[in-house]
């Protein structure tokens, strides 16, 4: 495995992040614990979750699942950065009362607490925005960001899908404060066949300081070799890769990236991965793996060399924006 930094900040990471939306859900708890178990033997140190993952009736069942993990031992919590979010109305469905979601200073004292006790730790690595707040100022939300650090409960905070100018105010905000970090890292839509974060987001992320986090590297899957499987017989695409793929111009752009690679004996997801680690400012991407299998795959991709002919090849079938600002400005 491989490691680097995490933004401006002295934290040092895994290039690649265990995403756990799956566990749960997707991924019984035995299963869960040897995915992770399997992680932490390959080096992979940053573990990403939510308050609300396990969803509907269930929602903080994936922190449950974690916690139960870090409780069995073996140095597990020590070893492992440890990432969560907070914004999701935790309420039971139907049962929303106000204060119970978003970033609050009450909501937020009221999150943090019940994550740590979900996890079985007494401190989170690092707290996310997981959705921009427009109702709660900044002085607000870094005003209970404090309190927690001086508690020990936090040590660093990150956003999660946040525009470029919510970040700058965000950091703005927390200079104003002073003696305040501000916003480390920033989970965004990023991958191959999703480029959008390149105008705006990735470059306030490096002016500020903050390590990139992307999130659906696969873009649902669409990237993992979803024609093939399908003609081979194996799992037919769903969700966004279905949505995509109805679409005749999209499905060419990811036959002619299956081509590509097959020419190149490459697996598709294992190049989608590799490409994200050779992007400026990326700490690294998250994966999100409901097996071991899966697992084995991403871990693959760190050492997978991309050449500079394969990834100007690839830059043609899934064109970005563009240098910013000159993409948008002239």
């Amino acid at each position: 495995m491989k490691y680097t930094q995490l933004g401006r900040t002295g934290l040092k990471v895994s290039r690649l992040v265990l995403g756990t939306m799956n566990f749960g859900p997707q991924t019984d708890e035995a299963d869960s614990h040897a995915i992770m178990d399997v992680a932490l033997a390959s080096g992979i140190n940053y573990f990403d979750t939510a308050n609300v993952y396990g969803w509907g009736e269930n929602k903080g069942r994936t922190e449950e699942i974690i916690g139960n993990w870090f409780a069995r031992g073996g140095e597990r919590r020590d070893k492992v950065v440890l990432a969560t979010k907070v914004y999701g109305n935790m309420a039971a469905d139907g049962d929303a009362w106000p204060n119970h979601d978003k970033l609050s200073a009450l909501n937020i004292r009221r999150a943090v607490d019940a994550s740590l006790k979900r996890l079985q730790t007494d401190y989170i690595d690092v707290y996310q925005f997981h959705h921009v707040d427009r109702g709660t100022p900044f002085d607000e939300i870094w005003q209970a960001i404090d309190v927690l650090v001086q508690q020990g409960k936090i040590l660093y905070v990150g956003s999660s899908n946040f525009p470029g100018y919510k970040i700058a105010q965000a950091n703005e905000a927390a200079a104003r404060r002073g003696g305040t970090i501000g916003l480390v890292s920033e989970q965004c839509l990023y991958n191959l066949a999703e480029r959008r974060a390149e105008m705006e987001v990735i470059p306030a992320a490096q002016e500020y300081g903050l390590g990139v986090i992307p999130w659906s590297p696969l873009h649902g899957g669409l990237l993992g070799g979803v024609i093939r499987k399908e003609t081979e017989g194996g799992r037919r695409a769903s969700g966004r890769a279905a949505d995509s793929l109805a679409n005749t111009s999209i499905r060419a752009q990811i036959q002619s990236y299956e081509d590509l690679l097959d020419k190149h004996g490459i697996e598709p997801g294992e190049a989608a991965l590799a490409w994200l680690l050779t992007r400026p400012g990326v700490t690294g991407p998250i994966v999100g793996p409901r097996t071991a299998q899966q697992l084995d795959s991403a871990l693959r991709a760190v050492e997978l060399e991309l050449s500079q002919e394969l990834l100007s090849a690839l830059d043609e079938i899934f064109p970005g924006p563009g240098p910013s600002p000159e993409a948008f400005a002239w």
